[in-house]
This record gives structure tokens, sequence and C-alpha cells, in this order.
């Protein structure tokens, strides 16, 4: 007699086997002028990494400084309707620093805001449960900021300074810019002072400490005390 395995079990398949890495390198947006599209996020500072034409197609692919996922866009790539993606996430340190950059390549974005009820970050602009000003005392992950490419594809912003528990792998610590490695650094530094506040004397460890409190920060773990 044979039998059925139980594909509820997640070790069904896996046991025994080495994990492979499934990266998420490239999303398709819809948009109806490739060109004008293609304008909009060069003048955003985004790397532009390929623009292929072959007969009826097109494919152009532009990367967000620092991201590892790009977009792709073009002509007969999807029969999504332009303009109908949504929450986009572009993940930052220092959402006012962004917004402003943003704002002056020429995006509309919104006002920084947090929300009253989960979920507000997808609602639409005017929304009421959109709350201006960032969230209580910069929490991490709880402020935004909304805007739309020529078609009316949407990005959403969100501030994110330290990570949930088992979001980063401990062992790969990056950071996408000298500005988000200086802002870790300063954040690092602010707290060894209250490090060495609470022992009583200078500390001559410092750098191991200032390394241990940034990998554990990046990866959502308990920070050094």
């Amino acid at each position: 007699m044979s039998s059925v395995q139980d594909t509820t079990d997640p070790t069904a398949h896996t046991a025994g086997r080495e994990e492979i890495d499934l990266k998420l390198e490239a999303l398709v947006i819809p948009v109806s002028d490739v060109d004008r599209a293609k304008d909009f996020y060069e003048r955003l500072g985004w790397r532009l990494d390929a623009d292929v034409t072959r007969d009826a197609f097109r494919l152009i692919q532009i990367t967000p400084p620092g991201a590892d996922c790009s977009i792709q866009f073009g002509t007969n790539l999807t029969s999504a309707e332009p303009g109908s993606a949504s929450g986009l996430y572009l993940v930052v340190s220092d959402i006012a620093a962004a917004r402003a950059e943003l704002i002056a390549r020429g995006a509309d974005v919104s006002e920084i805001f947090h929300e009253q009820e989960i979920g507000a970050r997808f609602h639409p602009l005017g929304a009421s449960d959109r709350v201006s000003g960032p969230a209580a005392d910069r929490q991490s992950y709880g402020s935004f900021a909304t805007f739309e490419d020529p078609d009316g594809n949407g990005w959403l912003l969100q501030e994110i300074t330290t990570r949930l528990p088992g979001r980063v792998d401990r062992t790969s610590t990056s950071f996408a810019s000298a500005g988000d490695l200086s802002a870790a650094l300063q954040r690092a530094a602010a707290a060894h002072g209250e490090h060495e506040a609470r022992i009583g004397r200078a500390d001559p460890d410092w750098p191991d400490w200032y390394a241990e409190y940034m990998v554990r920060e990046q990866a959502g773990e308990e920070l050094p005390s």
C-alpha cells in the first residue's frame, strides 16, 4: 500500500538538505510611458542597470541607492494596469533626510507621518489615521512618507534604525552607505557614553563594545549595557 506524504510538515521536504538561498532581486512595475518612467527614476539618482530592446520588447532595470532589489519596467513585460503597483517599500535610516533628498530631485513626497491604527501606511494621502509627524521617540519601523511615480505606482518610505530579532544575520553586518555607518557609530557612541557612566570609568575596550553594539543593533538582538 502506498503512503501519502504529509506536506503540512515544514521539514517534510527539507530534512537532510542544504538550505537554498532565494534572493529577491527584481520587481516588475507597470508603466504607460517607458521613457518618462526612466527619466523620473534616473532623476531620483537611481542606478540604470540595463536598457534592452528586442523587436517589440523593451526592458529597463533600475536600482535604488543601497538596494539589493531592482525594479524593472518596459514594453511587453506585464499585463498589469499602469500605476497599479503600491506599497513598494524603501527602507531608510533617516526619513527626514531621505524625504528632503527625494524632494530635491523632483519627487512629490508626502509629509512624514505615523499610524494611528496599524495599516494606515497603506491608506491614501489625507486619510485621518495617517497622523502628522514621525513616531514618538522616532521609534524604529514607526515613521513613514509616500510618493508616486508619474503613472501612480506608490512608494512607501519607512524609517528603520533597529531591526526586529532574527531579521538580519549577525555574521553579515553591512551598511548601505557611509551615512548609515556614521549614524550607527553615533548611536553606539551615545550608548557607550551611558555604559561608561554606569561603570564609573573609561572603557579601554571601547572598539570591541562599539562593534558588538552595532552588530547586535542591526541583527535586532538585545543591546549591550
